[in-house]
């Protein structure tokens, strides 16, 4: 009987581990989906602007910035939502707009360069 308790309790280690293997798998096969189902948005930086100026997009998606100007550029909300940190060329910046509402930015480094992002 001691055989047979030892045998069992042998395979509960590895059992255990092999679960556990699977959900970390499973949990992560999901991680980089976009439960929304909105695609990304982009806003290009270029010639001391934001294109578009005004974006309008639903919940959930996430807006990308990529700076295509020749000198460093900033995206940084009116209202400290988001901040990024100097973008030179060829560099992005990225952030999901979670809640609805009207979301205005600039450029730190050329605060005459704004933007505004509209979330429904």
């Amino acid at each position: 009987m001691n055989k047979k308790r030892l045998g069992l309790a042998s395979l509960a280690l590895p059992t255990m581990m092999a679960m556990l293997l699977i959900m970390s798998v499973a949990a992560s096969a999901g991680a980089g989906e976009d439960k929304t189902g909105a695609a990304p948005a982009e806003v290009k930086i270029g010639n001391f602007s934001f294109e578009p100026q005004t974006l309008t997009v639903p919940v959930g998606t996430t807006v990308i910035w990529t700076n295509r100007d020749d000198i460093p550029h900033t995206i940084v909300s009116t209202d400290g939502v988001f901040k990024s940190k100097v973008r030179d060329t060829d560099e992005s910046f990225s952030y999901t707009f979670t809640k609805a509402g009207t979301y205005t930015y600039f450029c730190s480094v050329h605060p005459k360069m704004t933007g505004k992002i509209v979330v429904q």
